[in-house]
């Protein structure tokens, strides 16, 4: 059976106000990389070859920055309308596939295992809708999820609307959907801008298909560290920390040794060859490519395209540069 054409379309038009930046959000780095890198990789790595690419502010910037990625289509959303908005300026390019994933930029930590679930059960149950939700200590700010008393769901409640009692819910929408085509498309023209701030929801999309009875389903399969919010140069380091520990996670995994974690920094770009071992207070800043047997440092800087050799010794308070 072949597979089903699946395209993601990725919210990328903030301007990231509370950044206090001129860079548009998600080129903002983290662990080297813009932020919406990230969640195109994410999406290429679950099978979404496709990517819509909705920009705003600084437009051009980021189309730069991303000059080299030849599977991506880029819309601009002028006016900003919200996320249903979003989406409808993308129209033109969604029916030739059969569903619709609709992702947020500025969303780095995502996971490509998160969004096979999503796409798995979402097709395999023949829905018309599917959202992947996480469980917080700590939901405020967040739409809630509203299930029945039997767990189906019912819909998603913003935090500023909920009652007192919904706000005790503790499963979010972290914004991961993803959507039958056929049945997504004709809802745009329904949704309405009946809201404090006059836009046009994406999740109002949710509401009219499960008043419709048509199936739609929300899997609690968001891990919690996975949706930290970038909204200020503090969250921007947050998730910069959750990200570098990711990196060296996935190093040492693969067999380096990392002496201090605590004191180390290394780009997600770089790639470092097993049985290396880099000694405390390493930075390796871009795609750096160190060899195998090598020992690095300590108080040693690495960045650009520097290369070094297998069983090479960098020793401390030294460095290269491409």
């Amino acid at each position: 059976m072949s597979q089903p054409s699946i395209a993601a379309v990725i919210l990328a038009a903030g301007k990231g106000t509370r950044l206090n930046s001129d860079r548009p959000k998600v080129l903002h780095e983290i662990c080297g990389r813009p932020m919406l890198a990230y969640v195109l990789d994410a999406c290429r790595a679950a099978g979404v070859a496709d990517a819509i690419v909705v920009v705003g502010h600084g437009k051009d910037q980021v189309i730069a920055a991303f000059a080299d990625d030849r599977d991506i289509t880029w819309v601009e959303q002028n006016p900003q309308r919200g996320t249903g908005h979003a989406v409808m300026v993308c129209r033109e390019h969604l029916p030739k596939y059969e569903h619709v994933l609709v992702l947020c930029g500025d969303g780095p930590l995502i996971r490509e295992e998160t969004i096979r679930a999503l796409l798995d059960r979402h097709i395999r149950g023949g829905l018309a809708a599917t959202l992947a939700t996480a469980v917080l200590d700590d939901p405020t700010g967040y739409g809630r999820i509203w299930r029945d008393g039997d767990g189906r769901l019912r819909g998603i409640v913003e935090h500023a609307d909920a009652t007192p009692e919904q706000r005790q819910i503790r499963e979010v929408n972290p914004s991961y959907y993803c959507f039958r085509t056929a049945e997504f498309l004709p809802l745009l023209d329904r949704l309405q801008p009946n809201n404090a701030k006059n836009e046009y929801y994406i999740t109002d999309a949710l509401a009219l298909l499960i008043a419709a009875g048509r199936p739609v389903e929300a899997i609690t399969s968001v891990r919690p560290e996975d949706i930290y919010s970038i909204n200020s140069r503090h969250e921007l380091a947050l998730v910069n920390r959750v990200m570098r520990d990711r990196v060296l996670d996935r190093h040492m995994t693969a067999g380096v040794t990392i002496v201090d974690p605590a004191s180390t920094w290394i780009d997600a770009r770089a790639t470092i060859g097993r049985d290396t071992v880099i000694q405390p207070f390493v930075t390796i800043s871009g795609p750096v490519r160190i060899g195998e047997h090598c020992r690095i440092g300590p108080f040693v800087h690495l960045a650009g395209g520097a290369v070094v050799a297998h069983h090479a010794t960098v020793p401390p308070f030294t460095g290269g540069r491409a």
